[in-house]
């Protein structure tokens, strides 16, 4: 081994980081071990190197270890190096290479997407090392691997990813072949992801898949047959594939030619598909986030969460796919315990009812419903989980008052999959239905199956084909029976959910809303956004003391000190509205227990298992905090000083306070990151206490440390679910903190305009206005030039008020209108009312440039726009000089240019689609509404120049359908015909015709083709030159 450089510092080379965030323990490990190779070789010649690591690996497991992890480290991380560490790595490990196994199977699982692209490319040439050495336990990585590449991902990382493996997988087939569960994941894995890969571009990717699906389906297809009915689920999905549609005929009329073990498709489709192979389809990440939301959150405060989760992975029409993958995830691996059940938390049902309502296509409903009734449909008590049956049977149950619509949809669905699932299997698959309702009711999930299937809420078709099918469950409820509390399991969880089903796919919360605001003018559904209505609270204490057992009694005594002093302060227990000038006493005593409570935290001996239960504890004895208004009435240094002096914000204090590389400035902040899971407002109460507190003046990127300690780890998606909380909660705090937000975090605000229709959807005409004024005055910029045009597409979806708020904003910024005229190509004159309004305002006081002309231009034509033909006659009236020069531009421009050359125009110019017979008609129309004025523009020469330029060419359907705007190129031409001719005469020329002035249109023709072709080389003087000169006439003989 060479000798390696003195620096051994690994920092940012492995994982994306910044100057904010912790040192990764893992990457410091790694770094140490670095440090260990760099030490026992540096300035040594390769042999001595060896012979120097060699010798430590054999001194014990520990030195070992570091050898080898600091080869393993320089591997990922020096790719001109690889080589020669993989050699020694194999050289000198003593394990088999059990501890890379394992810190590559925990970068897999924990580090993947914060590696850098070096790193990871790395990280995938070194599998493909191990799998041509034949490590044993490489199977079990690359399965990891291969649980990496996600579904419903089309973007450039996630496709490269997929390819690489893939080809790992073929190049060393004859290895896959002797692990049959590395055989059956990678089989499922691929015939999952040949439905994403249907594109053109995507077509060669997806025939080396379906070639290697094929391949091992018809050599190894007894391997595969553990994968159970999910197998043919997948198979359906790929079916027209020609290849596929080949093996779909022998598996249904010659089984035995796949495997003389198999004997038709029944044993698929009766086999329950295991864990592995449904979890196999989720990235880690997902898997993590939707755990969390099923273990974590309670049942109405989701959706925040369910925002995050589809803006990260559902945003994409390619993403469609996926819903299918977590739907058959959510029933088949999630499986929360009875305690889980009986409590507040998310249930799965609900995740379940918002995917499907989150479906944009037929196709992606459709599968998703089939995903959800799969294991109905031939379900066997002895072999199935009630479980995995379970989510459907609620999601109708708690969406008929709510959402009646998807209890429909889905009850249709149910009846009509038993006779067109599979027709030669309708017995089967009606028995299997009929399994289920009968299960379900014996577990009792439901007590009766009629005040479902016989619903007045139900169209009366639809009820007759269940009485039809299911008569044996639309009879009427029996009497009510006594029921032992033995005979009750797991299931019994929806009676106590009955109040939360109005808001069971969102965190909406009782309000009225006006009639009118029912459907908006454009005939769409209003997005509700619903808040909560403010009252006195009245309710007991809550006991924490389940919590408070599991402190130490140190910190137990002291909790119990705060809360009795809260207590006390709240009059007996019995809470009124939060005051927030509270007494002085009171508040110095809270805050001196909260400091010694949060010194206790930064002691060395303190134990950070206890960091939840005291989490729980302080989010109970605070919550009145929580509900109340947290910006002061009237605004002042001393009104905002006196609101962060409050006991909650000691947390906040001691951690502005701090160094960074201190040790308690860490543990403050998993004290943080555990009390946000417990009390989410505790985000937007940070930046608050960061924006109003003179203590923490400068130090606003703090949030971002807190950020990547929660359970999120991500800045934008933390920042983004704080401002949906505080817009929720106060409106006035929101705009309050709105300056702060834009200035302090520029590359999470201004990228999109997702915090931006938080704000315009809620303020009101008086905060629109504040906001303008921070705008002009410069403390805020809420647009910058290369996101604007992106940012006003989005808002053209928001409501009005919102679309109006957005404008004005905009234009209280200083960007150029011609950053953002592009817009012009996406608006539709009976859709985009309110942008084309203001457009117009703002164009009419703008000299057209030719950008502009060119825009306006390619709108299309139609009697009741009058968005173009308004403009041109305003700029006629003002600009008419300017205005005939960029007409005749794009006149000439548009007549000569070739076929061939348009094909070859700038994206911009194929999004305008301008066409020559565009600019006529609005010519035209330009030339109606100014009959009977004084205006003279197209007396003008360049436009009378242009029209006969395109005159001379076009054809007769375009020469009888513009007649009257030609009319006045042929007036024009014949005044400057006469006194051609004298001049030709007094120059003892032979005389000509009328028809002779034709040689001289044509010089003019070419001259006016070379001027369009080299117009954007050449100035502006020498064109009117140019066109001075062919005014004239001269001969160029």
């Amino acid at each position: 081994m060479e000798a390696a450089p003195a620096k051994a510092k690994l920092l940012g080379r492995l994982l994306v980081s910044n100057q904010l965030d912790a040192k990764d323990e893992l990457e410091e490990k790694l770094e140490r071990c670095v440090g260990v190779v760099h030490a026992l070789s540096n300035g040594l010649s390769e042999r001595e190197a060896n012979d120097a690591l060699t010798a430590n690996v054999c001194k014990g497991p520990q030195q070992h270890d570091e050898v080898c992890l600091g080869l393993f480290a320089l591997l990922l991380t020096e790719p001109t190096q690889a080589q020669r560490c993989y050699r020694d790595l194999t050289l000198m490990n003593r394990d088999g290479m059990s501890v890379i196994l394992v810190k590559i199977n925990q970068i897999l699982m924990e580090k993947f997407l914060k590696l850098q692209d070096v790193a990871r490319k790395q990280l995938v040439w070194l599998v493909r090392e191990l799998v041509k050495s034949s490590v044993i336990g490489a199977d079990g990585v690359v399965m990891t691997l291969l649980k990496q590449i996600a579904g419903g991902d089309v973007s450039t990382k996630n496709l490269w990813l997929a390819e690489s493996v893939l080809d790992i997988l073929q190049e060393q087939k004859e290895w896959v072949v002797k692990s049959g569960m590395l055989i059956a994941m990678s089989v499922y894995t691929y015939l999952r992801l040949i439905v994403d890969h249907g594109t053109a571009s995507l077509l060669p990717l997806r025939q080396k898949e379906v070639d290697f699906c094929i391949s091992l389906l018809r050599d190894k297809f007894l391997e595969c047959v553990i994968m159970g009915r999910d197998l043919v689920r997948l198979l359906q999905n790929v079916a027209r594939i020609t290849e596929m549609d080949l093996l779909w005929r022998d598996l249904l009329h010659n089984p035995q030619a796949l495997s003389p073990q198999f004997t038709g498709i029944l044993q698929l489709l009766t086999a329950r598909t295991s864990r592995k192979f449904l979890a196999c389809r989720l990235t880690p990440d997902m898997e993590t986030k939707l755990l969390f939301m099923t273990s974590r959150v309670r049942f109405g405060q989701q959706k925040r969460y369910q925002d995050w989760f589809q803006r990260q992975y559902l945003s994409t029409v390619e993403s469609q796919s996926l819903r299918c993958d977590l739907i058959r995830y959510i029933c088949g691996v999630v499986h929360p315990s009875n305690e889980v059940l009986s409590s507040d938390i998310l249930p799965r049902w609900a995740i379940i009812g918002w995917l499907l309502t989150t479906c944009t296509s037929n196709v992606a409903a459709s599968n998703a419903k089939l995903a959800l009734f799969y294991d109905w449909l031939f379900f066997n008590p002895d072999k199935d989980s009630i479980m995995n049956i379970e989510p459907a049977i609620l999601v109708m149950h708690h969406s008929m008052k709510p959402h009646p619509a998807i209890t429909a949809t889905l009850l249709d669905f149910m009846c009509r999959i038993i006779p067109h699932f599979f027709p030669p299997l309708e017995v089967q698959v009606r028995q299997g239905v009929f399994n289920s309702l009968t299960f379900i009711m014996e577990k009792r999930v439901l007590a009766h199956l009629a005040p479902l299937f016989d619903n007045p809420k139900l169209d009366r078709e639809l009820r007759s084909m269940l009485r039809e099918r299911f008569p044996e469950f639309c009879s009427a409820p029996s009497p009510p029976m006594e029921v032992k509390m033995d005979e009750m399991t797991s299931m019994e969880m929806d009676n106590h959910m009955m109040d939360k089903e109005e808001g069971c796919y969102d965190n909406a919360e009782a309000a009225f809303s006006d009639d009118e605001e029912e459907v908006n003018n454009k005939g769409k559904k209003r997005e509700f956004r619903f808040h909560p209505i403010r009252e006195v609270v009245k309710e007991e204490p809550a006991d924490i003391t389940p919590w408070l057992d599991q402190l130490e009694d140190t910190m137990k005594d002291k909790v119990v000190q705060l809360q009795k002093s809260r207590s006390d302060w709240a009059g007996g227990g019995l809470v009124t509205q939060w005051n927030l000038h509270l007494p002085t006493r009171d508040t110095e005593t809270q805050c001196e227990v909260m400091q010694d409570i949060v010194d206790l935290i930064l002691e060395d001996d303190f134990d950070t298992e206890q960091m939840s239960a005291l989490a729980s504890c302080l989010a109970e004895v605070f919550k009145e905090h929580f509900r109340g208004d947290v910006l002061p009435e009237d605004i002042t240094d001393e009104s905002l000083e006196e609101s962060v002096c409050k006991a909650v914000c000691l947390v906040f204090r001691n951690l502005v306070t701090m160094q960074e590389d201190n040790s308690g400035f860490s543990v403050l902040l998993d004290m943080l990151a555990e009390l946000y899971q417990k009390q989410p407002k505790i985000g937007y109460h940070l930046l608050y206490y960061l924006k109003a507190s003179k203590a923490a003046n400068g130090k606003m990127m703090l949030y971002e440390s807190f950020a990547q300690a929660t359970a999120l780890g991500d800045l934008h998606t933390c920042l983004m679910m704080d401002m949906k909380a505080c817009q929720e909660d106060d409106v006035r705090l929101l705009c309050y903190l709105t300056p702060s937000i834009y200035s302090e975090f520029p590359d999470e605000t201004l990228r999109s305009g997702e915090l931006l229709n938080m704000i315009v959807a809620v303020i009101d005409s008086t905060q629109l206005q504040e906001l303008m004024c921070h705008v002009m005055m410069g403390n805020l910029v809420m647009f910058r030039k290369d996101s604007v045009l992106n940012i006003l597409i989005q808002s053209l979806d928001w409501e009005t008020f919102e679309q109006y708020s957005t404008w004005q904003l905009f234009l209280a910024h200083s960007i150029p209108l011609e950053t953002i005229i592009g817009i012009l190509q996406h608006l539709k004159y009976k859709e985009h009312p309110e942008a084309l309004s203001c457009l117009l305002l703002q164009l009419r006081r703008e000299k057209p440039s030719e950008e502009m002309v060119k825009m306006v231009l390619s709108r299309p034509c139609h009697s009741e726009d009058q968005f173009t033909s308004s403009l041109l006659r305003h700029w006629a009236s003002k600009h008419d000089d300017t205005l005939a020069e960029h007409i005749k531009t794009q006149l000439i421009k548009n007549n000569n240019q070739p076929r061939k050359r348009q094909s070859l125009r700038s994206s911009s110019s194929k999004l305008a689609q301008l066409t020559l017979e565009q600019i006529l008609e609005h010519l035209d129309n330009l030339r109606l509404s100014l009959t009977n004025t004084k205006n003279n523009f197209f007396s003008q020469t360049p436009i009378l120049q242009a029209l006969q330029h395109v005159q001379a060419s076009c054809d007769e359907v375009h020469k009888m359908r513009f007649s009257e705007l030609f009319a006045l190129a042929e007036e024009y031409e014949d005044s400057q015909a006469k006194p051609l001719k004298s001049r030709r005469k007094a120059a003892a020329t032979s005389p000509r015709s009328r028809k002779g002035v034709a040689p001289p249109t044509n010089e003019e023709e070419s001259a006016s083709s070379s001027a369009s072709e080299e117009e954007d080389s050449k100035p502006k003087a020498p064109k009117r030159k140019r066109k001075g000169s062919s005014a004239v006439g001269s001969d160029s003989d």
